[in-house]
């Protein structure tokens, strides 16, 4: 385990992060600070928001030109779809890796991506990650959009109204990125039980070394279960903008933590937060860091890894002990 350790460029400490939301007794000033963080404009989700809003306000002129399914309203959705991530994963994927702009500066791994493997479709990382998030994710998430826009328009459920009830409608933005953080944990966990990670997440996870690609590179089947967290806003009061927001978190964040480094350095010293050190762990090491740093699932469940040594030693003794199981 000491030559995987060493394989560390950068390493933030994961216990200086951990989200004191659950914590006990409550921290409630700490929680609100970490809140504003979380909301700032150096962090990707407030920018997200004024997305998925931009998105609403520009293609949505009448909520009920999709209240009848056909090309004119899932063309355009799955056109905004692919470029939005290919600005993204591939505006990101030039800065960091084709141009290099901030050299290995709080890189993860030292190493950049394989430049050909036989593990991946077309012996090629980059290919194989583009071609599924650009066909497989793009798809699946133009499918849940124009589903969720045909409930609304056909009013199964009624869209709130921001005038009718202001503190529910803001409220449901602020809860979002609480829902979708619980429901990844659970549907990757699954999703790493033997018969679902044959079925498709062992695509993913042939990405040890990630790039901006890869986080959004995953089976159709996968995605389908991934983008199902949207179908929560049928059961409680939204908007369709609600549920803009929650597919774009989703997948936009998915690409952002997926970059291997952890911060983009802006001029004056700033950082705007992308990587995630601990999903960047569960690549390396599988058995551990299903969910996010936010949500307790990982430390509860005893599967949170904070990137020490004694870290690397847990995991060791539950795979070993998987092992030991599944051969009983």
């Amino acid at each position: 385990m000491s030559n995987k350790r060493e394989r560390w460029h950068f390493k933030p400490d994961l216990n200086k992060q951990v989200s004191p939301y659950y914590q006990w007794p409550p921290k409630f000033r700490e929680s609100l600070l970490c809140m504003f963080k979380a909301w700032s404009p150096l962090d990707v989700r407030i920018w997200v928001l004024l997305f998925s809003i931009s998105i609403w306000m520009l293609f949505y002129p009448e909520i009920e030109s999709c209240a009848v399914i056909g090309w004119s309203c899932v063309l355009p959705i799955w056109i905004r779809n692919v470029l939005t991530l290919l600005v993204v994963a591939g505006g990101l994927h030039l800065y960091f890796y084709t141009y290099n702009r901030q050299k290995t500066e709080e890189k993860y791994e030292a190493r950049f991506l394989d430049p050909a493997s036989s593990r991946f479709h077309f012996n090629s990382q980059l290919a194989d990650n583009v071609f599924w998030v650009l066909i497989g994710t793009a798809g699946m998430l133009t499918f849940y959009e124009v589903l969720m826009m045909w409930f609304y328009a056909n009013e199964n459920p009624a869209p709130i109204k921001f005038a009718d009830s202001p503190f529910w409608f803001l409220s449901v933005f602020l809860l979002v990125p609480g829902w979708t953080s619980f429901h990844f944990y659970w549907q990757h966990r699954a999703f790493h039980s033997p018969v679902l990670y044959k079925l498709g997440h062992d695509w993913h996870h042939r990405n040890v070394n990630v790039g901006p690609w890869s986080g959004a590179a995953v089976h159709p089947f996968e995605g389908f279960v991934w983008f199902s967290a949207v179908l929560l806003l049928l059961f409680v009061p939204s908007h369709p903008m609600h549920a803009i927001f929650l597919m774009q978190l989703q997948v936009i964040t998915a690409v952002t933590t997926h970059v291997g480094f952890e911060n983009a350095r802006l001029p004056g010293g700033l950082g705007f937060r992308l990587g995630d050190f601990y999903h960047q762990l569960h690549h390396r090491f599988f058995e551990c860091n299903y969910g996010t740093m936010s949500a307790p699932w990982d430390r509860w469940f005893g599967t949170y890894h904070d990137g020490s040594q004694s870290g690397d030693r847990q995991v060791a003794k539950r795979r070993n002990h998987s092992v030991v199981r599944s051969d009983d």
